[in-house]
């Protein structure tokens, strides 16, 4: 089986920004394998968050060499960017030479479409309140916090869109302290969600702590190997394909959570429709679908995800799967 590894660059339509920082671009490793007559692709978006970079994501599936499928996958890359690619890709290939659709290999039902959030850039609250009034016939918004000024910020949101679902994605940006005295003004502002509000290696904090509006663990859950920790910190997981290596582990991840009598929300990095596809089967059902990356770029691939009133749609074949 031939491996061959691109990196392609996608413009965002907008600077986006996070409390980390900002970007104008969105950089990718596209994975192909080939076997003669069918072809299969992943995406990965490595994270300097997980110290990965595209040099070193890409040279750890550069030193991937003889057969491999994706159980055995699991003994030769870790959880993480590198193994996402690769595995989809693998999911993408199989379908294509038994010429079934992915979710059909998986036993899964044929998925539908899924309404995700829309993630707001963070801004100046009057930024904030003309980007929450643009998007405000969106169902569901995302909003980036995690600085000393977010009540002005999320206030604006909810004047901007005033009929919207909202979740926040703090980024490890509070203190137990902080969201505990910032709950009661979520619940009033209409907050369904806070994404890891505590930075994953201080997140005890969380334990036993009331939680009016729901907690996801997002950095603070990566594979089924994290649950453990998680009890009664979280009410919600965070299943991002590029964290867990791959939709194999993914699937895995959302019944495991799911018995153990967690939420689910499936996530994103900032990539192209192809990064997404996977993400919809996992998706369907969740209780927050976060799978919004085409939506934030000037450009995407051939044969994109189709976003409409529904949500986001499964993919064509032609795309992946």
């Amino acid at each position: 089986m031939e491996i061959s590894i691109t990196r392609d660059t996608f413009k965002l339509a907008q600077v986006f920004t996070i409390s980390r920082g900002s970007r104008t671009e969105a950089e990718v490793l596209t994975v192909t394998l080939r076997d003669g007559a069918h072809e299969g692709r992943g995406e990965c978006v490595p994270y300097a968050r997980y110290d990965e970079t595209l040099d070193s994501v890409e040279a750890q599936i550069a030193a991937l060499s003889g057969e491999f499928n994706r159980k055995t996958l699991y003994d030769l890359l870790p959880a993480g960017a590198a193994r996402n690619a690769v595995d989809c890709a693998l999911w993408d290939l199989e379908a294509k030479r038994a010429g079934k659709r992915a979710w059909d290999l998986a036993g899964l039902p044929e998925p539908g479409p899924e309404i995700t959030a829309y993630t707001l850039s963070l801004d100046a609250p009057e930024k904030m309140r003309a980007q929450a009034a643009k998007n405000a016939h969106r169902p569901l918004l995302k909003i980036k916090l995690g600085t000393p000024d977010d009540m002005p910020r999320l206030e604006a949101v909810r004047e901007g869109a005033p009929d919207a679902r909202i979740i926040v994605d703090a980024n490890e940006g509070w203190s137990a302290e902080v969201y505990a005295d910032l709950a009661p003004h979520l619940v009033r502002l209409g907050v369904a969600l806070v994404e890891q509000p505590l930075p994953a290696g201080d997140d005890e904090a969380l334990r036993g702590v009331e939680r009016p509006v729901p907690v996801c663990a997002d950095e603070s859950c990566h594979d089924r190997g994290s649950l453990a920790d998680l009890k009664g910190k979280y009410d919600v997981v965070n299943i991002k394909l590029d964290k867990t290596g791959g939709l194999t582990e993914a699937l895995e991840l959302k019944k495991a959570a799911r018995e153990q009598g967690y939420e689910v929300m499936v996530g994103c990095m900032v990539g192209s429709s192809l990064a997404m596809a996977p993400g919809v089967l996992v998706a369907q059902g969740a209780m927050v679908t976060d799978l919004d990356g085409p939506l934030l770029l000037a450009e995407d691939r051939d044969t994109p995800l189709l976003f409409d009133e529904a949500g986001v749609h499964p993919p064509a074949p032609e795309l992946w799967g």
